[in-house]
């Protein structure tokens, strides 16, 4: 274990939609106010999505970008990470825009392709606020999230460019073998950061067996890395504190987990930071600074970004 962790808050994400907790963060006012109430919980990294103010559906408006991340970097110092995800259905270049634009110190690389199934989610919602939300979660049946080997050597130019430090999302065990193919061809740099993205249907599953063959798995393929650790569903909190104990990071927040405990919904992203942050100081680990997480994951600095 270490004596310092970086704790991540995911605020809203691209994957819940509004129908399912009424606490959500939709504007760019309110994904900027979570931010910084997990920021005085505890986190030092905020990961960024935007969505419509209107209808909460995920967006790759670069205008609610660049409101979202001002209004945070106003109020306080915390690492920002931006997707490059963006949304289902969202074309590469759109996905892409937000680091052109605003040189963050950090933003998602995702390591390769993948089934990202949502539609189970119709069976627990019957009743939506916004006809794009059943059709969002059934269209998953069908769908393949595109990272393409091709896709993945065009995005790292544009990071090495802006000196935007990727976190490689990896949501299967053959996507390690695509971050030392980038790697050991030069289109990344180490220090390498890598978080494990656990317990989407269509990845690898949540489980204690599965985190320790990620992590020895990439250990023996790449070498020396920092992880974090991300789950979708109730196995958030079990699976980010083994992930402390292993000596990485962790990721909570909206993005991943609507609930702080079983059958209570989290009434804001604080909540899930302050809880990890209470399991991290019983095992004597202490949450990251901002500046701590810069130097941790090797980051350019605060003053060195677009926005």
């Amino acid at each position: 274990m270490k004596e310092k962790a970086v704790i991540t808050a995911a605020i809203t994400g691209g994957i819940h939609t509004p129908s399912m907790s009424k606490y959500l963060p939709i504007t760019p006012r309110e994904i900027a106010d979570e931010a910084v109430r997990a920021y005085e919980a505890g986190a030092a990294v905020a990961h960024i999505h935007v969505r419509n103010p209107e209808t909460g559906q995920p967006s790759p408006d670069l205008k609610l970008f660049e409101e979202t991340i001002t209004r945070i970097k106003s109020q306080c110092n915390m690492v920002i990470c931006l997707t490059t995800g963006g949304a289902l259905g969202m074309t590469p270049e759109e996905r892409l825009a937000p680091v052109s634009a605003f040189k963050p110190e950090l933003a998602s690389f995702n390591a390769g392709s993948g089934n990202f199934g949502l539609f189970r989610a119709i069976e627990r919602f019957k009743d939506f606020k916004f006809d794009w939300e059943r059709q969002f979660l059934a269209m998953t049946d069908d769908f393949v999230f595109m990272n393409s080997f091709r896709s993945m050597m065009a995005f790292a130019p544009i990071f090495n460019e802006n000196k935007t430090k990727p976190e490689f999302e990896v949501y299967d065990s053959g996507m390690v073998n695509n971050v030392a193919f980038l790697v050991d061809n030069g289109y990344v740099k180490r220090p390498l950061y890598i978080q494990f993205v656990m317990g989407l249907l269509g990845g690898i599953t949540a489980s204690s067996e599965n985190l320790l063959f990620l992590v020895e798995y990439a250990r023996k393929l790449i070498g020396d890395f920092e992880f974090s650790v991300c789950v979708a569903g109730r196995d958030q909190f079990p699976i980010c504190t083994q992930s402390l104990l292993l000596g990485g990071n962790v990721r909570v927040g909206m993005e991943d987990n609507l609930y702080l405990d079983k059958g209570v919904l989290a009434k804001s992203n604080g909540e899930q930071v302050a809880k990890i942050v209470r399991i991290a100081r019983e095992l004597g680990i202490e949450p990251a600074t901002p500046d701590e997480a810069r130097d941790i994951l090797h980051l350019k600095g605060i003053d060195e970004v677009g926005f």
